[in-house]
């Protein structure tokens, strides 16, 4: 099979089964790390170069002409969804941005989604991108613009 083949292949049939849900997935940087290293492994896997070569992935990357995308894809996932779901304002609103009544739980505050996707956007806090999410178009541009840089 030509290496455009197995790229397709990947593309349709292992991505699709490896993002399922992933809209709603926390990524730490561990889970970064993991998912980055799962996307390497299928391109060497494709390419057939056992892991006891010493080949970087950058040579990697350039033998298969690809970049990685993996981690732009599933933020375009989260970042849609949750325009989608600011926009609607229902119970879903409620739970994703964490406001509710009572006492916070004791410990480290645990990391949200909402944090990550405004590094990612490079938005300066979670409160500006939650009012950017009622103007669809300037939302979507936005978008857009963390999916190039």
């Amino acid at each position: 099979m030509s290496i455009e083949t197995r790229k397709r292949i990947l593309e349709c049939y292992i991505k699709p089964i490896l993002m399922y849900e992933c809209k709603t997935w926390i990524i730490s940087k561990q889970t970064r790390g993991k998912l980055e290293a799962m996307e390497m492994w299928f391109l060497r896997r494709m390419m057939r170069i056992p892991w006891t070569a010493k080949k970087p992935n950058d040579t990697v990357l350039s033998e298969t002409k690809t970049k990685r995308a993996l981690i732009n894809k599933i933020r375009k996932r989260q970042a849609t969804f949750f325009g989608h779901i600011m926009r609607r304002e229902r119970q879903e609103h409620l739970v994703t941005t964490g406001i509710f009544m009572g006492r916070r739980g004791r410990g480290r505050l645990r990391e949200k989604t909402t944090d990550g996707l405004a590094s990612w956007l490079g938005v300066g806090s979670t409160v500006e991108m939650i009012k950017m999410t009622r103007k669809h178009d300037v939302w979507r541009g936005m978008i857009a613009n963390a999916m190039r840089g």
